[in-house]
């Protein structure tokens, strides 16, 4: 038996400088969009936010929103956060000062990503921040980087709150689909609408959407098995876990090639890493092959094993409430009188007493990715006017627009306000009070607001008039694809605005 079997010492050193790259990924790509978005002329102005915040509140709000802005709230106060979080980033996968830079690139995010309000609200924002977070149990100790075989192994309750969180997100990412009695999900049909549907399809996701139905059940069915009962194998040892982790990366593999998820799947292959035992990494290990493990102080180490218990009881809490909240109420049969027993007996008593004081931290979470499936695809599309009578469309960069561009690749980079553009078609009287900051942004022709765009039509002397339409999308048939030279076909809905000035914008 190989001298490296169940030692997980490689591994974690790969895993925390994959961290550091996810969280540079991360800061890089919402520091080009940061002015835009929340910035003194973006969208949702941070000021403003905070502003609100602190007149309804007191000395709580530090609690409330825990955010390092309340210490300056300028574009340049955003700035230096993106800029200190690239920069840890950087140290942290040259393996300087793990534990410190872990620490801190957790609160430069924490304090973004609630300074970012809704555009700072996906899945895979507060997944990198439990990930950050949780990192910190394994990381070693020490501020210069030291060699896999030189260092002593990570600490196994550390290992077991990173595997148990892979286990969390792809368990409820798959049980939250069939809970949510979607009928796509129960008749595996899902894939018949997924490619085309999503917030931001690839090049390929057309082509995918492609393939015979026969093909998208089985895929369905494939998911199903990767997502539910895959991770079970987690608790079947080295080999189980290696098992898991080869199923989750082609999974995650097979998701960035048919649509733009930001760093979603890059985040959750890295968190396959810790999968890993040193065995399959020893050829490439360098130095002794097993050294003494260093001396644990006895406190320190109660005292960490202690909150690792603690961490996972709440993940608990927060797993047993992503469930409850999935099945619709009024469900009948065994799974809604699951549900209503654990909503009385556990979530009611577990949101008063522990998850609204964790709530705020955004770090131990649940998760649900498509738990139901969109049918349609309803776009906003964004005109504007000088005379009220010849109108303009504007040009996003990576959501559906012109039917005859193709869907372009653009993960890891995370666009967001053309993320939330999907979420607004879908709900748009919900992102009404950021619809009318973006429409602000517009008419006042904020360089910031427009940089978020594809181009400004009225180069640079905006519009007198802005309103927003609805329309119908689908993808193209390969006949359409072949005759149009189309990659989408779309229907007027209808108005969801009339043009609208800037004064009465401000009314």
């Amino acid at each position: 038996m190989s001298t490296w079997s169940g030692s997980y010492s490689a591994s974690r050193w790969l895993f925390i400088r994959l961290v550091g790259l996810v969280y540079l990924i991360a800061f890089i790509s919402l520091w080009v969009q940061i002015e835009g978005l929340v910035g003194a002329d973006g969208i949702l102005p941070i000021a403003d936010f905070l502003d609100r915040v602190r007149d309804q509140t007191g000395v709580e709000r530090y609690w409330r929103l825990p955010t390092l802005l309340w210490l300056g709230d300028s574009d340049l106060a955003l700035h230096v956060l993106c800029g200190t979080g690239s920069l840890l980033s950087l140290a942290l996968m040259s393996g300087f000062g793990p534990r410190p830079v872990l620490a801190s690139l957790w609160a430069c995010y924490l304090s973004l990503a609630l300074g970012g309000q809704t555009f700072l609200s996906f899945q895979w924002d507060i997944l990198l921040l439990e990930t950050g977070f949780c990192a910190l149990f394994v990381a070693p100790a020490g501020w210069l980087p030291k060699r896999p075989g030189r260092l002593p192994p990570p600490s196994r309750a550390g290992l077991w709150l990173l595997w148990l969180l892979l286990f969390k997100l792809m368990f409820l990412s798959g049980a939250v689909k069939p809970l949510s009695m979607d009928d796509t999900w129960w008749k595996l049909t899902a894939l018949d609408y997924h490619y085309w549907t999503q917030p931001i399809p690839s090049s390929m996701s057309w082509y995918a959407h492609q393939l015979p139905g026969w093909f998208q059940k089985l895929s369905t069915l494939v998911t199903y098995a990767i997502e539910i009962a895959l991770p079970f194998l987690i608790f079947a040892g080295r080999i189980g876990r290696r098992i898991v982790a080869v199923g989750t990366v082609f999974l995650m593999l097979m998701i960035s090639w048919t649509g733009n998820y930001g760093f979603f799947n890059l985040l959750t292959i890295v968190l396959c890493v810790p999968l890993i035992d040193d065995a399959v990494f020893a050829r490439w290990i360098r130095g002794k092959a097993r050294i003494e493990p260093a001396r644990r102080h006895r406190v320190a180490s109660a005292a960490a094993i202690v909150a690792v218990v603690l961490l996972l009881a709440i993940s608990a809490l927060t797993t047993v409430q992503e469930l409850v909240r999935t099945v619709p109420r009024g469900t009948e049969g065994t799974a809604g009188a699951m549900a209503r027993a654990a909503d009385r007996w556990v979530v009611s008593w577990g949101e008063k007493t522990v998850l609204r004081h964790t709530a705020p931290f955004r770090t131990i979470n649940g998760y649900g990715l498509f738990r139901s499936m969109t049918i349609e695809r309803p776009e906003i599309v964004v005109e504007g006017s000088r005379d009220g009578v010849t109108w303009t469309a504007y040009a996003f960069k990576w959501k559906p627009g012109d039917p005859a561009r193709p869907p372009r690749f653009v993960a890891p980079h995370m666009p967001r306000l053309d993320w939330q553009m999907w979420f607004a078609a879908l709900n748009p009287r919900g992102a009404q009070h950021w619809l009318t900051g973006l429409m602000r942004g517009i008419l006042r022709g904020s360089p910031d607001v427009l940089a978020l765009l594809d181009d400004d039509p009225f180069e640079g002397n905006p519009p007198r008039y802005v309103r927003l339409l609805y329309y119908k999308y689908r993808f193209a048939t390969p006949e359409e694809r072949r005759d149009q030279s189309v990659w989408w076909t779309r229907e007027f809905s209808g108005s969801l605005t009339p043009g609208i000035t800037l004064e009465q914008l401000e009314r």
